[in-house]
């Protein structure tokens, strides 16, 4: 049979050892095209050599078994092509670049901890008095994100179309060190507080207040570091922080889907001068 290859010869032409086939081949993988009944020889075919190149390739791209099977099913079925195939690669390759984009972003933020210069802009100012819609709730350990997002639909029912300024939350400092806290999701709103609100709203007047302020650009990735350089303000300065942190939603997910092009304001509430 002039198109049945040995092992050793499969080997040569795919640069895959002969380790790595048996291993394919105990795996299913990819099963030889023959195996000799009494000698247990495995036999490939020359039309297995692109399929294993491609398993090669999607082993070092870290493709887990289970998907690298499903992707085998995929392509081997004879029936109409659904695309299944492409869909498990395409799945995998945008894991591997969310993957890669977290690996830059912890790379860039590791080179400006390590550079002496850099530095984050930190100022002393105020927040102006506002009156906003607010919902108010303990977080839970370990409860992720749901419950601001969940907030925010509660807010975005009650204000309707009627709030044009950015969204912010106020975060006991718990919620960090702890894991768990107090937290307050607001939305500006100066009209009256709406007829038929969720329970869960309700209005609150933010007074004016003196905070060390910084301005977040981009991805939340590396927020710790704006944290640090407005916690290292305050200390440097002597200042008595409360026991609360705002953060205003200047650009974010509700307005761009470009995060290069997000800003959040930082803003580490001061307690006011203690007398004498």
């Amino acid at each position: 049979m002039a198109e049945r290859l040995t092992i050793g010869e499969f080997s040569r032409i795919t640069h895959l050892s002969i380790r790595m086939l048996r291993r394919y081949h105990e795996q299913d993988l990819l099963v030889p095209a023959e195996v000799d009944p009494d000698t247990g020889y495995r036999y490939y075919s020359p039309t297995q050599i692109r399929p294993a190149l491609t398993v090669r390739r999607l082993r070092d791209l870290d493709l887990p078994l289970a998907d690298l099977r499903r992707f085998l099913a995929a392509e081997s079925a004879d029936g109409p092509d659904d695309g299944a195939a492409q869909q498990v690669v395409v799945a995998h390759l945008r894991r591997l670049e969310d993957r890669l984009g977290r690996t830059q972003r912890a790379v860039e933020a590791l080179r400006e901890l390590l550079d002496p210069e850099a530095e984050r802009a930190v100022t002393l100012g105020e927040l102006p008095a506002q009156r906003v819609l607010a919902v108010s709730l303990d977080v839970p350990e370990g409860a992720g994100l749901d419950w601001y997002d969940a907030a925010m639909r509660e807010l975005d029912a009650a204000a309707g179309e009627r709030s044009v300024l950015p969204p912010g939350g106020r975060y006991e400092h718990t919620l960090f060190t702890e894991g768990h806290g107090r937290a307050t999701v607001y939305l500006p709103l100066e009209a009256p507080l709406p007829p038929d609100v969720p329970g869960t709203v309700h209005e609150l007047h933010l007074p004016r207040r003196t905070a060390a302020v910084a301005t977040h650009q981009g991805r939340h990735d590396d927020l710790d570091l704006t944290y640090g350089a407005v916690g290292s303000f305050t200390a440097r300065n002597a200042l008595r922080s409360q026991d609360l942190v705002e953060e205003v939603y200047l650009v974010g997910p509700r307005d761009t889907d470009r995060p290069e092009r997000w800003r959040t304001l930082v803003a580490w509430l001061i307690a006011p001068p203690e007398n004498g």
